[in-house]
């Protein structure tokens, strides 16, 4: 495989924190000072300057960086490109995306992507879109399933599908019996929200500005911050919540929660997000392309 200690030294500089690179390598920190001090000592250049608690590449780091990024690069190549003489889809494959997509959406993509292909060993990452849209980038994660627009040129994008957000409440709310709701109804009733620069957070106060109403200005009784904690107080009665329609299709089903369309609509587009460079793995390909089938099958 490629040195590991090139390996280390890459999540290093591109993290610049050997505590966050330790938590990407999934290593203790010890270990991974280890690997960068033994590749300096190989290649007799320093590679950081350290400094009030912050590190930066030095020159030699920096041109490191640009070698390390070309020869993982071309290793990860040569892996797949290995991989595919055998028309196998296997291998390891790392995915992120933020908690209500990694709750209710990919468990069952993952679930039938393994029967499908039982030699990729899959790990899930969970975050908020930026930073999922980072480590992909970072190249610490594979591929990503984001809620936002994708910024970074670095990587490509394709939308998936979708993902349509409703009103949540107790059969016994005010608003239970409604076919459906306004934004401002909305505003005479307590709201249960998610918490402050969440992604659902972001999406339902844009959403209410379009329609004139300022988000501070809603009776926001509770801030959560899972889609399981909010489905849980809904329940009770105690306010109304917007959320995903991936998210509560079995509270319906049970009668412990109604679902409201809201008018006008609010939907928001899913994206995988992964690198883009001239070759990329079969079995990421296969991923991808797995993945927004089921997606718009699930939600069409």
């Amino acid at each position: 495989m490629a040195d590991r200690r090139l390996q280390v030294f890459h999540a290093v500089a591109k993290q610049l924190s050997f505590t966050k690179a330790a938590e990407t390598l999934f290593m203790t920190q010890p270990a991974v000072t280890f690997q960068v001090k033994q590749l300096e000592e190989h290649l007799n250049v320093r590679l950081f300057d350290r400094g009030h608690g912050r590190i930066s590449l030095t020159p030699a780091g920096r041109l490191a960086l640009e070698y390390a990024e070309r020869i993982l690069g071309d290793y990860a190549e040569l892996q797949a490109r290995l991989a595919e003489m055998s028309n196998q889809v296997e291998g390891p494959l790392s995915v992120g995306a933020s908690a209500t997509v990694a709750e209710f959406m990919l468990p069952r993509v993952l679930a039938e992507f393994n029967a499908s292909y039982p030699q990729v060993r899959t790990r899930l990452t969970v975050g908020n879109s930026e930073t999922i849209e980072n480590r992909v980038a970072e190249r610490s994660l594979d591929v990503g399933l984001v809620e936002t627009e994708v910024h970074l040129s670095v990587l490509a994008a394709e939308v998936c599908c979708q993902d349509e957000f409703q009103v949540i409440c107790a059969p016994g709310h005010p608003l239970a019996g409604k076919t459906s709701v306004t934004p401002e109804t909305l505003q005479a009733h307590a709201f249960i929200a998610r918490e402050p620069d969440s992604g659902s957070r972001e999406l339902t106060d844009q959403y209410f500005r379009n329609a004139g109403l300022a988000p501070e200005r809603m009776n926001i009784l509770m801030e959560l911050g899972s889609p399981e904690a909010l489905k849980g107080v809904v329940s009770t009665g105690l306010g109304f919540a917007v959320v995903s329609r991936s998210s509560f299709a079995k509270e319906c089903q049970l009668g412990q929660l109604v679902a409201i369309p809201l008018n006008p609509p609010l939907a928001r587009t899913l994206s995988l997000v992964y690198p883009q460079e001239r070759f990329h793995p079969q079995v990421l390909r296969t991923f991808v392309d797995f993945t927004k089938q089921k997606l718009k099958e699930y939600f069409a």
